[in-house]
């Protein structure tokens, strides 16, 4: 029998190459967007994928796209909760709907979307729930409060999750990616946030413009991730947590080593600060 996984944030990148690749491997694939889901002519024309409107932020669109799913195929074995992004920027520049959508979409939305799976895996006695979380919720880089405060929660409430989870037959897994071939660069010029007017930033804020071009170098393909995704879903074993990309590896290896201080001096130092 087929295995079902329900995925948010189809639309592009991670979300998308991942249910192509689980379609790819044979699986039923319940692939959610955030609107217009017949317009998605390409995952429309997969067998065996149901493309599903999904807003994160509002449950009555999550219930209504968890309903159909298990019309569809049945059951749902696998969750991946990989609907986020990224907002950028100086705090004291940030408006509060930033802050609040940065977490609404990234830590709510996933606690939301898990909440009304959970009754599903709980009945069958079985199930995998995947968060992506980032290396960036492993270490911070600047610029980077509202994200990394956001993943560094996909953390916490993922290993704490699974405490109450495990006991009835459900397992709880991160994937923790570095840079990803998704236009980076681009994603954190159109959220940054900052007020040309607050000048005494403007010295440290062409130092990290700077390290920002150049740090898509090392980026892995999305695929990468869609791997290791498959890998968590499919390999049985109680790991929690699970590195997409060499630079992730590398990253957070050193993290590991480095205690508070030499940590933020050897960030400081790579990015001219």
């Amino acid at each position: 029998m087929r295995k079902t996984i329900f995925i948010t944030g189809c639309s592009s990148g991670i979300g998308r190459i991942t249910a192509k690749h689980f379609q790819q491997k044979g699986w039923n694939v319940a692939a959610t967007v955030r609107s217009n889901p017949e317009q998605d002519t390409e995952l429309n024309s997969l067998d065996n994928v149901q493309v599903i409107a999904l807003d994160v932020t509002k449950e009555d669109t999550i219930q209504s796209a968890v309903q159909q799913a298990v019309e569809r195929f049945g059951k749902i074995d696998v969750l991946l909760n990989n609907a986020g992004y990224g907002s950028y920027g100086i705090l004291e520049a940030t408006p509060e709907q930033a802050m609040r959508m940065q977490f609404d979409v990234n830590v709510i939305g996933t606690l939301l979307v898990t909440k009304n799976i959970i009754p599903i895996m709980r009945k069958q006695q079985e199930g995998i729930i995947i968060n992506i979380s980032s290396m960036g919720g492993k270490i911070t880089l600047p610029l980077g409060t509202l994200y990394h405060g956001s993943k560094f929660a996909v953390e916490g409430l993922s290993e704490a999750l699974s405490f109450e989870l495990e006991p009835i037959g459900i397992k709880v897994k991160l994937i923790e990616p570095g840079m990803i071939n998704t236009n980076f660069e681009d994603t954190v010029m159109k959220n940054l946030n900052i007020d040309p007017s607050q000048t005494e930033y403007a010295p440290f804020l062409e130092k990290v413009m700077i390290a920002i071009q150049q740090a898509g170098s090392g980026a892995s393909e999305a695929i990468v991730v869609a791997e290791k995704i498959y890998e968590a879903a499919t390999d049985n074993k109680k790991q929690m947590r699970y590195i997409a990309g060499a630079d992730a590896e590398e990253i957070i290896a050193a993290r590991k080593q480095l205690d508070d201080d030499s940590y933020l001096s050897l960030i400081k130092q790579n990015w001219g600060l």
